[in-house]
């Protein structure tokens, strides 16, 4: 790794400081994030409070109803009004299910229980240390809710919540299944689900029969409270967290989210909303409105590493109601696989829940190398080789940039022998010696930065490949030699301790590998750098890859591997491009040619040249004024 690459290397390090800086909030942020705050848990803090009134008000009727039916009655009707006939009665679960997923429903709430994936499987490590596939869940949870709030007045909880309600199946074939639940004058609210063969979407009806005069007359809406206590899906739950949150699209925006990494509240109060998605890193649960939701409140909470639930996601969601006698509001429901093919098919940019990044990384990912890797994958079955063969593609695309570093470096070659005459010439002088320095490359043509900008060039693939392989579901439990899973780490040998620096308590094989092949690479390309002027670069380009050890230990093995073999490929080019492409004698006689022609400074040139000798001048008269006082 010569100065050139340690240059790039140092710019990108820069860049990614900038990077966090700038994601960081500013003070009116906080601010106005501890306001959403306090206003959520305001909402939370009555939710909560009502509960516990139709808590109390049940069990009391549990209590006295083996003592007076009328008694029970009518404290049925105190706490749950003209929807108290629907109030007790027996929970019987439907299932529907199709090749590609079961989904179980239940009569208490008339609402999806469990969906469970055929196509998809969870690792479970068993107690003998083998790993066990099973079926892969969603929003199978106890704690989870889906439930309309109805506001009915004269109600001590301001009104009756459809998740305490029994729904009658009133239909019910191999594709579908429609509950209601009854109210005292005749109506009802119906809730309708249909399946279709091969696909994750759940078509989803409801309907609002007679409600018109049950529902308090200053209510334009209807509240359904979704909350989601996320699963634990994936290995390294660590990934899984930070790529799992609310994502949400306003009808005339791009979509936005809650943030990953801490508690987030999101309140959409004055735009209507296309669609809301609970996110896991490779599985979502979205509800799509067929025209749009008036307004949302989107949540997400942290939950203690400890935990057995991942996060916990709590979305408010408002459907408009104009109390006309007949009502009903048409959405979908997607539960299922984030493949990207699947999720653009819905279109409303719903594919951009899959985290490839936004901006020009999440483009790249989505439009170049995504496509890339499906072309690749059509033909090649192993994600391994796949990987291989998109790394070649990529270093052979970007080869021009490569080429030009490469010449680059070797232009500077020809210039060592003149910059080390030079700078023993001016040994006791540095100032004068960065300027020769700069005279120099100036006479001969030579930019010293000319092979560190072919590297910020390639910077928008690296930080895009680096979200790519660990968003992609294709390479979810994809092995490849010692990789069981290239979505998450790979384990070559497991530590009985915790590394320090969150490290994990296993060593990456193909992080070691790609380090190590780092160090020969750095090492074949400065063997013949005078590294005099700079000793601290000669060892910074050594302990760079070594702290890089820490941060790719525990990230997708899918990168480490595209690190490793892009490693290999680097290698390859270097000594094939110096030893058989690249005429050095060639490169002298450029270099004599250029120094024969006449020059003309540019302004950029003697703007520096000018610095320089100020700065010369300002060091003279330092070491003359110390010279003095030593005099006296």
């Amino acid at each position: 790794m010569d100065r050139n690459t340690i240059i790039g290397l140092t710019l990108i390090f820069i860049l990614l400081l900038v990077w966090q800086q700038m994601m960081q909030p500013t003070q009116e942020e906080i601010e106005e994030q501890q306001r959403r705050q306090d206003s959520i848990e305001m909402v939370q803090q009555r939710q909560d409070s009502l509960q516990r009134v139709e808590k109390d008000t049940t069990s009391s009727l549990d209590v006295v109803e083996t003592e007076d039916d009328s008694l029970v009655l009518l404290q049925k009707q105190a706490a749950f009004g003209p929807f108290s006939g629907a109030a007790t009665g027996k929970e019987e679960e439907i299932v529907l299910e199709n090749g590609l997923f079961k989904v179980t429903f239940t009569s208490l709430g008339g609402r999806i229980k469990e969906v469970v994936l055929k196509k998809y499987f969870k690792v479970i490590e068993g107690e003998d240390g083998k790993d066990t596939k099973v079926p892969l869940p969603l929003l199978e949870d106890e704690k989870n809710k889906f439930e309309y709030f109805f506001p009915v007045a004269n109600l001590p909880t301001g009104g009756v919540n459809s998740g305490n309600l029994y729904f009658e199946v009133v239909q019910k074939d191999q594709q579908s299944v429609t509950f209601r639940a009854l109210a005292d004058n005749g109506g009802y609210f119906e809730q309708k689900y249909q399946i279709s063969p091969e696909t994750y979407k759940i078509d989803y009806d409801v309907r609002f029969e007679n409600l018109n005069t049950l529902i308090s007359q200053n209510a334009g809406e209807v509240r359904l409270n979704w909350v989601n206590y996320l699963s634990k899906l994936e290995k390294n739950t660590v990934y899984e967290r930070r790529y799992s949150t609310v994502y949400f699209k306003p009808v005339e925006e791009d979509p936005e989210y809650c943030s990953c990494t801490s508690d987030d509240v999101e309140e959409v109060k004055n735009q209507r909303v296309k669609w809301v998605s609970n996110a896991n890193q490779f599985f979502n649960s979205s509800l799509i409105a067929e025209d749009a939701f008036n307004s949302a409140v989107l949540e997400t909470k942290m939950l203690p590493e400890e935990s057995n639930d991942l996060k916990l996601l709590v979305s408010e969601i408002n459907l408009p109601y104009s109390h006309a006698p007949t009502e009903s509001f048409s959405m979908d429901f997607y539960i299922g696989p984030n493949e990207f093919d699947r999720l653009y098919a819905f279109g409303n940019s719903l594919q951009d829940v899959i985290p490839f990044g936004w901006s020009i990384f999440g483009t790249i990912n989505r439009w170049v190398i995504r496509p890339l890797f499906n072309f690749l994958s059509g033909f090649i079955g192993s994600k391994g080789i796949v990987i291989l063969f998109l790394t070649l593609i990529v270093k052979l695309l970007l080869y021009p940039l490569t080429y030009r570093m490469l010449y680059s470096q070797s232009k500077m070659g020809a210039l060592k022998p003149r910059l080390e005459g030079m700078k023993e010439k001016y040994k006791d002088d540095p100032q004068q010696q960065q300027m020769e320095t700069m005279k120099l490359y100036r006479e001969f043509g030579v930019n010293p930065l000319g092979g560190c900008m072919p590297m910020v060039l390639q910077m928008p693939i690296w930080f895009a490949l680096y979200r790519f392989f660990p968003a992609s579901i294709e390479f979810r439990q994809a092995g490849f030699l010692w990789a069981d899973d290239l979505s998450s780490y790979d384990v070559f040998v497991q530590l009985p301790f915790e590394l320090p620096f969150n490290m994990g308590a296993h060593i990456s094989l193909f992080t070691l590998l790609w380090a190590i092949t780092t160090l020969i690479y750095t090492y074949y390309n400065t063997r013949h750098m005078d590294m005099s002027a700079n000793p601290a670069m000669k060892y910074m380009q050594y302990i760079m890859p070594i702290m890089f050890l820490g941060f790719f230990n525990t990230f997708a093995s899918g990168l480490t591997c595209y690190l490793l073999f892009s490693n290999l490929f680097n290698i390859t080019q270097t000594l094939v491009t110096k030893n058989y492409i690249i005429d050095n004698e060639k490169i002298e006689k450029e270099l004599e040619d250029y120094r024969k022609k006449p020059k003309k400074k540019g302004g950029f040139q003697q703007r520096l040249e000018a610095a320089l000798k100020e700065q010369q001048r300002i060091q003279e008269q330092k070491d003359t004024q110390q010279g003095k006082k030593r005099k006296r």
